[in-house]
């Protein structure tokens, strides 16, 4: 017996409709709709779990997480429940952003993510509808004044460039570089280099904030200030969201969780590392929907490194991600837009890879929230580890 949603709901410019917060109990009849496409190496019972999980961890808790939803202003039934015309969710990030003046300041960008419509209710237009209203919300959502902003917002688009530029948000470099799984590749792993496991990513982390701004200040000194660089922080929680949501997954697939996050090679001053998780949509089942994702990548010192020092480091560190991608069932590695400086590297260790440029699927967009319309904005940094 078929439904009749399509034809009892409005149009999607009608005043009825309205973008809101669900409810507790709506929560979890969102996460059921789209189990079948994000969550199909969990059981339903799992997602919703690890859904609600999701909420708690650093990076979302206390209002890190926003839970979005188009319904309609007056439940149409008698019992108040509110059709699910489309949902999302927006997760509230620390953000960097270069000023006419060239100096470095600190705001609030939001990642966005889930954007989904029940089949049922598709090709109304209410996908539309609500990044429309989205947009314009989140400009002055969690605003933290002149001293902390809400300066842009980002997504990443599975449905092309057109959709979501045709709401605001600007496509921008979407590629990467894939290698295949090694049992071998890990050994030996060479002098000074060492696997990297939570303990160490405080320290990481912050020594990763402060070179990125730096790397900020020299773009806004080179073209004086004509463009906005901007870059979301790659703080610690920011890459907790990442390892905890792996934690969940790989407890449930393999009853076991990773001990290795990543791996740096080099003395301090001069390190080269990268910081890695692992996504999985096709579970055991289907290997092909699982990837060792390279959050990061981090190269201490561009300058004062020897070409030889970074070369042997980087290889040693593709080599551990290639053969723990291989110990935890996933289909390859991916490392999204490397910098000029990590793309000669991935050319010169001599190991095979594939190049992709992304036209359909994990597009990056930006909206930028800045008070002149039209300027010219360079997202730096546009890794994994800004996912969400």
């Amino acid at each position: 017996m078929g439904s009749n949603k399509p034809d009892s709901s409005p149009d999607s410019s009608s005043p009825l409709i309205t973008l809101t917060n669900p409810t507790p109990s709506e929560l979890p009849k969102i996460f059921t709709l789209s189990h079948p496409k994000w969550g199909p190496a969990l059981t339903l019972q799992d997602y919703l779990d690890r859904e609600a999980y999701l909420t708690t961890v650093p990076l979302s808790k206390n209002g890190g997480i926003t839970h979005w939803l188009l319904t309609l202003s007056s439940p149409p039934s008698p019992s108040g429940e509110r059709p699910i015309l489309a949902s999302c969710e927006s997760i509230k990030k620390r953000a960097f952003y270069t000023t006419p003046s060239g100096s470095v300041r600190e705001g609030v960008a939001h990642g966005i993510a889930s954007v989904f419509t029940d089949p049922e209710y598709r090709g109304r237009g209410y996908a539309s509808r609500m990044m429309s209203d989205l947009g314009q919300r989140l400009k002055t959502w969690q605003d933290g004044g002149e001293d902390r902003p809400v300066v842009f917002s980002v997504l990443y688009s599975d449905i092309g460039k057109g959709f979501y530029a045709k709401h605001g948000w600007a496509p921008f470099r979407s590629s990467h570089v894939s290698w295949t799984p090694s049992s071998a590749a890990g050994s030996p792993r060479g002098k000074g280099v060492k696997t990297i496991g939570y303990h160490e990513l405080a320290e990481l982390c912050a020594v990763d904030e402060r070179l990125l701004k730096e790397r900020l200040a020299r773009l806004a000194k080179e073209d004086g200030g004509k463009k906005r660089h901007v870059a979301l922080a790659p703080e610690l929680d920011q890459l907790l969201w990442h390892l905890m949501r792996e934690d969940f997954m790989t407890k449930h697939i393999f009853g076991r969780t990773p001990e290795v996050r990543g791996a740096v090679a080099g003395e301090k001053g001069r390190r080269v590392w990268a910081v890695w998780t692992r996504g999985y949509y096709g579970g055991l089942g289907k290997t092909e929907g699982n990837t060792l994702h390279v959050l990061r990548v981090v190269v201490e010192d561009e300058e004062n490194t020897a070409e030889e020092e970074l070369v042997e480091g980087f290889k040693a560190i593709v080599g551990i991600a290639r053969a723990e991608a291989d110990e935890w069932r996933s289909h390859d590695v991916q490392m999204w837009n490397p910098t000029g400086l990590v793309r000669g590297l991935v050319e010169k260790i001599g190991v095979e890879y594939e190049f992709v440029e992304r036209d359909k699927e994990s597009i990056a967009s930006l909206m930028w929230y800045g008070e002149e319309e039209g300027e010219e904005v360079d997202w730096v940094a546009n890794e994994k580890y800004a996912w969400c």
